[in-house]
Formats: C-alpha cells, sequence, structure tokens
C-alpha cells in the first residue's frame, strides 16, 4: 500500500510532496507541533502490548509468515519522520502474538524506488529455486513504486518485485535475475500482492489490487506469473482504491463445508469514512474467484460486508505457513486511519498494529460471516480478575471504580440482558471530566461508539466528527461483549466476533472508571474485568 492510495481518484496527479509521494494533506499540516515531552508522550501514548515501532512511521501489516518458533511481522515503515515518507519493511518477531520483538529494517528502498506492501512466503519445496541450504527459502513479494516515473507523470509506476531469505526472513537479497516478476500492464494504482499456495489446485495464487478491482496471477515457482482473471468491477464498496487484498480457502465452522475469502481494504469507503476493510465469501475453481449467491444478495443489498466497522482496523492481513496442526487464520491490522494516520498526537512515533485476531467463517441460516475474536494467546497475561455474577438497576450503575483496575492494559467481558427498545450506554472515564462512550441503540437497532469527548481530538476535524455505527439485525434481546483496552486503543467484539470495532483515542489522563446506564434500567450478567500483566 501506500502514498497515492490516499489519494480520490481525480487527485492523484494533482499534488507531490518533496518527502515523496502523494498525501491526502500538505506536509505541514501532517506535523502538528508536540504539547508534550518524549518522555510524557511516551508514558501516555505508547501502548502496553500492541506493537508500535520505537521510531518514525508505520502503516499496513505485510509480509507475515511463521517459522521455526516465530511469528515474522513486516510493516510499511519510515525510520526518519513520523510521517509517511520513502517506504521499507520494518520488521518484528513474537512466540506468541502478543509480545513484540522489533529487529532490525528488512527491506530498503533504493534512490526513488520505494518498497511499497506485500507479503512472503515458506518455500517449503523450493520451487523457487531461491534456497541455498538446509532451511526452505522465504521470498517476499511487494511492490516497487518508482517515484521518478510518478514525478513525470507516467502510468506504470509500480510492478511487482521478489526478494528472497535463506535465514527465516532475518536477511534478504533482492531477486535481480527477472524483476519485475510482474509487470505493470498500464495501470495507475497496481499493488499489494498477497500470495498463498493453493493446495487444492497444486499452485501458488497471487492477488493483487487493481486501482477498483482484484486481480488474480498463478505460478508453479514465484517468478513467472500467469493472468488468470479479474474480481470487483461493480461489487462491493468503491468509495476509493481497492488496496492490500488478501485471499484464501477456509473451512466454515461446525459444518463440512469450504469457502474462499477475498479481504479487500479501500481507501477511502470505509464503513464509518476514511480506511476501511471489506470482505467476500464464494468459490474458486483455480481460475475465477465466484460469489456465493446469497452471499452476492447480501452484498447487492448492504453495499459491503465488513470485517470491523470501526475507523482504526484498515490493511489487515493474514499469516502464511501457520502450522497444520495450530490450523487458524491468522490476521493482523494497522489500527489508524488516512483521514488523520499522520496527525495523531505522538511525535516518536506514529502508529500500531491492532490485536491479532483469529478469522474464523460462521454460517447462520443462508449467511456467511467473517468473525475475528482476539487470539487465545492473550488469555496467558491475566493476571488478577474481578468477576460479578450479575449487576441490575436503574440510572448510572458502576461497573468498575477508580483504583480497582487499570483500563490502559485489561479485558472486559460481559452480557446484557432482556434488551428493550431502548439506548444502553457504556463510559470509560477520568477524573478530568473525559469520557469515550459506546453500547447499543436497541431503538434504531445499531452498535456505537463515540469518542468526541474522549480527551485531544483537536488535531484532525475528521478523528471525533461522527459516531461509529455498526448496524445490527433487528432488536437484540441480548448481547455478548468482549472488550481489549490498551492505553490508547478499544476493540469490542460482539457476539463472539460478528461485530467488531476498533478505534483509538488520546485521553489527558487514563480512563479509570467504566459505568453504565440506560432510560428504563440495565441487567448485566458474567461480569469479568481481567487485568493484563503485560508491557
Amino acid at each position: 500500500m501506500t502514498s497515492k492510495k490516499h489519494l480520490p481518484l481525480a487527485l492523484y496527479s494533482a499534488v507531490l510532496l518533496s518527502i515523496g509521494g502523494c498525501k491526502p494533506y500538505s506536509a505541514a499540516a501532517q506535523t502538528t507541533a508536540s504539547t508534550v515531552s518524549v518522555a510524557t508522550e511516551e508514558k501516555m501514548y505508547r501502548p502496553n502490548f500492541h506493537f508500535t515501532p520505537k521510531n518514525g512511521w508505520m502503516n499496513d501489516p505485510n509480509g507475515m509468515f511463521y517459522a521455526d518458533g516465530y511469528y515474522h511481522l513486516y510493516y510499511q515503515h519510515y525510520p526518519e519522520k513520523s510521517v509517511w515518507g520513502p517506504m521499507h519493511w520494518g520488521h518484528a518477531i513474537s512466540k506468541d502474538l502478543i509480545k513484540w520483538e522489533e529487529q532490525p529494517i528488512a527491506l530498503y528502498p533504493e534512490k526513488d524506488k520505494y518498497i511499497f506492501s506485500g507479503s512472503a512466503v515458506v518455500d517449503t519445496q523450493n520451487t523457487s529455486g531461491l534456497g541455498t541450504g538446509k532451511k526452505a527459502p522465504i521470498v517476499a513479494i511487494y511492490t516497487l513504486h518508482d517515484m521518478t516515473k510518478e514525478k513525470g507523470g507516467q502510468i506504470d509506476v509500480e510492478q511487482q518485485d521478489i526478494a528472497y531469505s535463506n535465514d527465516n526472513g532475518f536477511t534478504w537479497q533482492k531477486f535481480e535475475e527477472g524483476n519485475p516478476v510482474v509487470k505493470n500492464p498500464g495501470i495507475r494504482d497496481f499493488r499489494d500482492p498477497k500470495v498463498n499456495w493453493d493446495e487444492t489446485h497444486k499452485q501458488w495464487i497471487m492477488v493483487l489490487a487493481a486501482q477498483d478491482r482484484a486481480q488474480f496471477y498463478s505460478s508453479k515457482d514465484l517468478k513467472n506469473w500467469k493472468y488468470l482473471s479479474e474480481f470487483g468491477k461493480n461489487i462491493g464498496a468503491h468509495g476509493g482504491v481497492w488496496e492490500c487484498p488478501d485471499f484464501f480457502q477456509i473451512k466454515v465452522k461446525g459444518i463440512n463445508e469450504t469457502k474462499w475469502v477475498l479481504i479487500q481494504n479501500l481507501n477511502p469507503g470505509g464503513a464509518n469514512g476514511g480506511s476501511g476493510t471489506q470482505y467476500f465469501v464464494g468459490d474458486f475453481d483455480g481460475t475465477t474467484f465466484t460469489l456465493e449467491s446469497n452471499f452476492a444478495k447480501k452484498v447487492e443489498t448492504e453495499r459491503a460486508a465488513w470485517l470491523d466497522y470501526g475507523k482504526d482496523n484498515y490493511a489487515g492481513v493474514t499469516w502464511n505457513n501457520v502450522p497444520a496442526a495450530d490450523g487458524r487464520r491468522l490476521f493482523i491490522g494497522w489500527m489508524s486511519n488516512w483521514e488523520y494516520a499522520q496527525e495523531v498526537p505522538t511525535q516518536s512515533w506514529r502508529s500500531a498494529t491492532t490485536i491479532a485476531r483469529e478469522l474464523e467463517i460462521i454460517k447462520k441460516g443462508n449467511d456467511y460471516i467473517l468473525i475475528n475474536n482476539p487470539v487465545k494467546e492473550i488469555n496467558k497475561y491475566i493476571g488478577k480478575t474481578i468477576k460479578v455474577k450479575s449487576l441490575k438497576g436503574k440510572g448510572k450503575l458502576a461497573i468498575a471504580e477508580a483504583g480497582k483496575i487499570d483500563f490502559t492494559k485489561a479485558i472486559v467481558n460481559f452480557n446484557i440482558k432482556n434488551l428493550k427498545q431502548d439506548t444502553y450506554t457504556f463510559t470509560l472515564a477520568n477524573a478530568n471530566g473525559e469520557a469515550l462512550t459506546f453500547g447499543i441503540d436497541n431503538t434504531n437497532h445499531y452498535l456505537f461508539l463515540d469518542r468526541s469527548k474522549s480527551g485531544k481530538i483537536d488535531f484532525s476535524d475528521k478523528f471525533a466528527s461522527t459516531i461509529t455505527k455498526a448496524a445490527l439485525e433487528g432488536s437484540q434481546k441480548e448481547g455478548v461483549f468482549k472488550i481489549i483496552l490498551d492505553k490508547t486503543s478499544i476493540e469490542i467484539f460482539y457476539n463472539n466476533g460478528e461485530k467488531v470495532i476498533t478505534e483509538i483515542f488520546f485521553p489527558n489522563q487514563p480512563y479509570t472508571t467504566l459505568s453504565v446506564s440506560s432510560n428504563n434500567g440495565v441487567e448485566l450478567s458474567n461480569v469479568e474485568i481481567n487485568q493484563l500483566n503485560i508491557n
């Protein structure tokens, strides 16, 4: 992913910035003066357990794979400044998807040739012939973005190149003999290749974003690619450019059925404005992706199916080579939004990833739903737990009072029961009077999150100008919530991940209390607040 993709199509050629690349605002607008010291900024806003780079800018996660006990996370990175610039691949590793160790930069740009998003695969059979030792080679497929061509107003600024590693992704060599492995066919936005092994048809499959659609390619050796088909013209959400796709086969939970899922990010055009992630469910015959019939009707009537309704889960893709014995489809996203990502009130670094999540497909009636939930590994960091069997009453009810729990690293679980035609509002608040509110409007049938009084919001007029909403299927009788809280983020998983809202916030003091209220009374059960021992 990157630069040009953040502008409306009509503006792509209108703005060229000296630091390299088109952006939605001027360079000056992206470098808001810091009002706090670096030490204070670190204390207030550096997440306790969501990954952030030590310094500089981060956006899309990319190139993720598992090998020899480590999950590898690469990401779009500009180490020189905390705004977008010449793109590198940063690198971090983890044994459990929760605690991350930053590594030296993996891939560097050359003069005016930036390393945009892509993917990496473990070539266990050495189909590429790039392996030189006992370890399987790791092959990275990424977009090379030519800024010289861009500045010259050319169309073919992006191509797909490969690099390879013979030490499990710690050092890399760019493939010099045959790049590009996929030439630009005359498309201005032609990027973000995601490669997976298609076991059913015994081929490598690449999906990449081609402006307003996805294109599919196949290969036997990761070096020679054949165009197969395209998908997406006039299907799904099209408020902006399509980017950062993923494509994989997955079993439907609980039944003997398998489907293919296409994850397709786009910017702008998200569910609640700016960046967003939609998905499609269907079948793949080795050449063409076709929507499942009922899912096609759903997309036609609802415009899109969203993986996350919050404003801050973008460019998410999944890990390759997760062991068959594990069997999970593991996902992580960039926890920000191009509407304000370069303006948030941190200066030494910008951006974090979401919590790593497990993706599953469930079938409800005739509908296929891609659910996502935090990975189980987070549970090993649970320390003390506060449990309340039930909480019932009218007015404002305290779920957790000040001093009882540290909400900068916590998991909150509860069921809300016997819902009426009413609005149920949960409030995280601090002594400054700042508050983040969320809940269910059961009259108008949606989940909501409001950060208009959450703390610092004046860095962008887009950050808190609207209330985030996630439509529900009619009135709810009860609901199940799991909430992951870090210093500057909330991830809400409703009804076991059927609806998800991820958003960031910047209070001037940590939130210390959690309460709930409604007009006609509230009934909660199975309330459990878990303190996390992690930082």
